[in-house]
């Protein structure tokens, strides 16, 4: 039996990649789609390895050696605070608001923020999950981008958008020279058409002005708007048959 061709996509938390996902498996039916989950940290290091073709992750600020990089977008810093904290009071945060707080600052941050102001807590919980409990529990403020707020909710927490904080990219890595599956999913992340010139997708045959007239005018016999032709060898009604002509 034939093994299946298979593209395998690692994503990091708070990245969402199923809206990429949908449109490539229309446009490949027969490729079957591995989404490997994987901590931002070791992201990169797994497309080098050979473990995923390609990930939608977070792009480390000294630059990935020896991948290929699409930077998508960049998510708002949001400051995660408890629901009864003083910062709650207002909307928006900036930095200069943060000037007399503790934060806490996970191993696994992804922001990489330098010079942040307040008093960095002694003790680097492991995880980000790990921080959002310790904020849980009183100990300080957690800045990460909204997705992964968004991922570690709880009801008594909350977030607010830090207008001057630190962007968080997120974007698409890949090893070089560049797969033909690969270059088919880059093509869905910028949103390329099918059959453009850098895709791999097989354009669609261009069809004739006959052919296109043929196509319109059956859309609107389907349609009930025109009748139907009568078919090459049929009679019209009323119409007599001619004699036929003796042989003899």
């Amino acid at each position: 039996m034939t093994e299946p061709i298979r593209f395998r996509l690692a994503y990091v938390p708070g990245v969402m990649p199923a809206k990429w996902v949908r449109t490539f498996e229309q446009r490949r039916p027969g490729v079957e789609v591995d989404l490997i989950a994987c901590p931002a940290a070791g992201a990169a290091a797994l497309v080098r390895a050979g473990g995923a073709d390609a990930v939608l992750g977070r792009p480390s600020a000294d630059g990935d050696d020896g991948l290929a990089l699409i930077r998508l977008y960049d998510e708002v810093p949001v400051v995660v605070v408890p629901t009864d904290h003083v910062l709650t009071a207002a909307d928006e945060l900036t930095v200069q608001d943060l000037a007399d707080e503790r934060y806490l600052l996970p191993h696994d941050d992804v922001l990489g923020w330098t010079g942040r102001p307040g008093t960095l807590i002694d003790h680097r919980p492991d995880t980000t999950a790990d921080a959002v409990e310790l904020v849980a529990a009183g100990l300080g403020v957690l800045v990460v981008p909204m997705s992964l707020a968004r991922l570690h909710h709880r009801r008594d927490l909350t977030f607010r958008p830090l207008t001057d904080g630190p962007a968080a990219p997120v974007g698409l890595l890949w090893r070089e020279p560049t797969g033909e599956l690969v270059e088919e999913f880059i093509g869905v992340v910028r949103g390329r058409r099918p059959g453009s010139s850098r895709g791999q997708s097989e354009p669609a045959p261009k069809r004739s002005a006959k052919e296109k007239a043929a196509a319109r005018r059956a859309g609107l016999e389907a349609a009930g708007k025109v009748p139907p032709r009568p078919a090459k060898n049929a009679r019209r009604p009323g119409a007599r048959r001619s004699p036929r002509r003796s042989t003899r």
